[in-house]
Parts: C-alpha cells; structure tokens; sequence
C-alpha cells in the first residue's frame, strides 16, 4: 500500500467549493438582508393599511370612479374611456378602472377595496425599489431606496385612496428597468400602465427614445417593433371612443399643445433658469418631508455631492437616473400651472434610488443627509394626525337621509368648494333619490360642507337647489362638521 505524503489540503479545495467561513458569511449577510428587507415591506405595509377606512380619501373623483365601476361589475358596462384630467380635460386611457375593479367585488362593493388596492401596489413598489436598486447597485442602496419610499409622508398619503395618478410610480419605476434591460415589450406594458395614470408620464418619451438610439443594436429592431404595436393597439378603446364623440380627445390634445399661453412652453431654454428651484420642490415635497425651511440647503448638498458622484464613480446606471429626473424637472420647468403632488408620480423612482446611492457611496455627506431625511419623513407622518373618516361620514349622512325620506322620493343636492355630489350618489343606491333634471319631489336634502363656503341653502343659486323652486328649511342635522338640511316647498 502506497503512503500518501502528510500534505495538507486546503478547505477551498475540497469539492471545488469556497471556504466554509467565507460561505458562511455570506449566508448571514444575505439573511440580515432578507430580513432588513421583510422589516421595510411591514413599515410599509403598516403605514399604508393601519385604518386605511378612516385615512382613504372618499372626495369626488374616487365617488366618480366607484360608481363607473359597480356599474360595470354589475351591468357589464364596459370601459372605452378612463378619468377625466385636470391638466386640458383630457380623459385618461381606460384601463386603471379594469385594474381596480376585482377590489371592488372582493369589497363587496364597499369602496375601501379599491384604496387597499393601491396600498398593495405601494408595498409592491416598496419591493420594486429593493429588486431594483439591488440589481442596479447593491442590496445596501436597494434596501436604502425601499426603506425611504416606505417612509415618504407623500408616498403614504397617495398609497391610502384609489387614484389614478397614484400607481404611477410602480409603473414608471418597472418602464424605466425594462427599457434599461432592454425587456422592451414589458417596457411597453409598463409604459401603457403610465398613461393610463397620467399624462404627464409622456415626459418619459425622451428618456426612452435617448437610451434606444445611443444603445441601439440590430437584435434590438423586432422588440422594439413589437412593443409599439402593442402600444398603439393598447390605444383602441380611445379612438373608439373619440370615433362616437367627434375627437373629443384628439381636439383637446391639439388645443393644450398648440393654445400654450396657459399651458407649457415648447422652448426648453426657458426651463435653465426654474431647474434648481423644480428640483428643489421636487425634493421637499418627497424626500424632506414637505418642510420648505431648510429644503434649499438640502438641495444644494444634495446636487452638489451627485455631480461629485457622478464623475468620481461614473456609473452608467446613476447618470440615466440623473437624467430621468433632469427630464421631468424640465417638463415641470415648463409647465405654466400649479405642479400639484401627485404629478411627481413618473419621477418618484428616479429620486428615491438617486438619494440611496448618495447615502451609501457617499458616507461622510449620505448619512447626515439620510438621518435628517428619515427624521423628516417620521416628523410628518400621516399617521401622527386624525383620520379625515370621510367614507364613513359619507356613509353615514347617506343613511340618516334615506332614514328620514321613509321610502318617499326626494331630490339631492350638493354644496361644497372641494367636493362633487358623486361619493354621495354611491351610498343612495337602492334608494328613493330622483335626479333633480327627471323630476321635483315634494323633498330635497341639501348637504353643504362647510369650508370656505357658506351654508346658506334658502335662495341659493346653485342649480339643484334653485331649480327645486321656494322652499324653507324643515329639518337640520350635522354630522362631523357637515350640515345637512331638508327643504320642503313654501306653499
């Protein structure tokens, strides 16, 4: 028998296999991962879901959008076109109804589904911010990223209430991860997701057209020629719809590009001089809590240490990022009305991913600026406030005037500066209401909520009212600060 010589062997050669501390290591670095990460998703699932029926907003567009799907969902009246938008009164594509409706029927067509809806999305794209930045950079940026989105006070109020603007950041975060990976008939269905939230994700165009022409390779034509057939076939309900209503749509998308006095400016020189108060907003409004006092000086640190980052590690990725987020600026820059919240939606991803790679690459700057902003976001957190109730204030005055007209008829109408008659009309399913233009009834119940407003309902001229002819006041209640008044006619 032959004597083998007294040769250690090394552990990594066993088997082929790294060494056991080292694979162990990792093991342990990847569970605090997984488990740093199943913390964030429970913040987050926590911040959006905690009483969501007290939080959720219940106002007109989301009564609007309830009763356009229960009617669908129980008449099978189908969809060719979405909301209405503030921006041109344009209507949106139809398909964010088609998403939301299997909540509304989950619900048993109690409209608090359709928030938690939104609320799940908002988690999932808690973890979309993980899966990315983790892809894109390492799991410390992409735990940063998600920990910062799930905390964002702006992020919460708009994960609580069924909107349509208020999935955008999903969808914009999964186009722009698609079309950098090159998947682009995901891309395309992500982007299809985006314009049916809001029209403003057009300002993702130039970024997409930017990063196909420079990144262009021959085995990139047939995708790319499928996923704008998908696209323009994602369009039929809408030229359907403006085919049986004159070009309702195209008229006031040529009206809103070519009548810009009040709308957007074509000559992107003139968005230089608003970039850095834009971004500014931009920040304050996500990532600082909303507080403008020290947001400028933030900003200033913050752009200052992203341009250092991007020449001292000129990563690809960060620059596309920087990009995406210049492009919105300028559309904002341009933009001649009021930047409301809720139109951040398609670069919400941009900033979020953009401040964890600040926090992790750029530690001595990146973790005072991280500390300050979780103090601020945790400062403003929706929670810390009372519930709004305003599904079950609705509800309720809803069931105290079906309980007083006793089975007869009666007429509705509305006084309000913020709110349209519509989250009311949901609740009166099945009741005695009669719309004021069928017919007069012998009663009309007047609910005016009184901000900036006064509830004055005798000789108002708001039409329902008007039109119900002399009347004085029978009856009077107040629920959570709304009257509600019952007017008989003055014989």
């Amino acid at each position: 028998m032959k004597i083998l010589p007294n040769v250690k062997i090394p552990p990594s050669t066993i088997g082929g296999h790294p060494p056991l501390a080292k694979e162990g290591l990792s093991w342990r670095i990847h569970r605090r991962d997984v488990l740093i990460l199943i913390l964030i998703l429970i913040v987050s699932a926590f911040f959006r879901l905690y009483r969501i029926d007290g939080y959720m907003e219940f106002l007109g567009d989301q009564g609007r959008d309830a009763i356009i799907i229960r009617d669908f969902l129980k008449h099978g009246n189908l969809f060719f076109i979405g909301p209405p938008t503030s921006i041109g009164h344009m209507y949106l594509g139809p398909y964010y109804y088609y998403l939301i409706s299997p909540f509304l029927w989950l619900f048993n067509f109690n409209p608090v589904g359709l928030a938690v809806f939104v609320a799940i999305l908002g988690v999932a794209t808690t973890y979309l911010f993980y899966f990315v930045g983790s892809r894109w950079f390492n799991r410390a940026i992409g735990l940063t990223a998600a920990f910062l989105f799930a905390i964002s006070p702006v992020a919460i109020k708009y994960n609580t209430f069924s909107w349509n603007p208020n999935v955008m950041p999903f969808f914009a975060l999964l186009f722009v991860y698609c079309l950098i990976e090159k998947k682009y008939i995901w891309a395309s269905l992500a982007f299809i997701g985006c314009l049916n939230s809001h029209y403003f994700s057009l300002a993702l165009l130039p970024l997409a057209g930017l990063y196909w022409l420079i990144n262009y390779k021959k085995d990139d034509l047939k995708p790319t020629i499928a996923a704008i057939i998908i696209f323009l076939i994602s369009l039929t309900p809408q030229i359907l719809f403006d085919l049986k209503h004159q070009g309702t749509n195209a008229q006031a998308f040529k009206t809103f590009f070519t009548q810009r006095e009040t709308t957007v400016s074509i000559l992107p020189y003139k968005a230089v001089p608003k970039l850095f108060p834009t971004i500014n907003n931009i920040n304050s409004r996500l990532i600082y809590g909303k507080n403008t006092t020290i947001a400028p000086y933030l900003t200033i640190v913050w752009v200052i240490f992203l341009i250092y980052g991007i020449c001292r590690f000129k990563d690809k990725k960060v620059i596309w990022l920087s990009l995406w987020l210049l492009i919105g600026a300028t559309a904002f820059a341009l933009y001649k009305n009021h930047i409301y919240d809720h139109y951040y939606g398609f670069i919400v991803p941009a900033v979020f991913l953009l401040t964890a790679y600040l926090i992790n690459k750029i530690k001595m700057v990146g973790i005072p600026l991280g500390i300050i902003i979780v103090t601020l976001s945790l400062i403003e957190n929706p929670l810390r406030y009372p519930p709004n109730n305003q599904l079950k204030t609705t509800r309720a005055i809803d069931e105290l005037i079906i309980q007083d007209a006793n089975q007869q008829e009666f007429n509705f109408a509305l006084l309000s500066k913020m709110n349209y008659a519509d989250p009311y009309l949901y609740f009166f399913e099945g009741s005695k209401l009669v719309d004021t233009h069928t017919k007069i009834t012998d009663q009309l119940y007047v609910v005016c909520e009184p901000f900036q407003i006064d509830c004055q309902p005798i000789n108002n001229p708001e039409w329902g009212i008007a039109s119900f002819g002399w009347a004085k006041i029978d009856k009077q209640w107040e629920i959570n600060g709304i009257k509600i008044f019952r007017l008989v006619h003055n014989k």
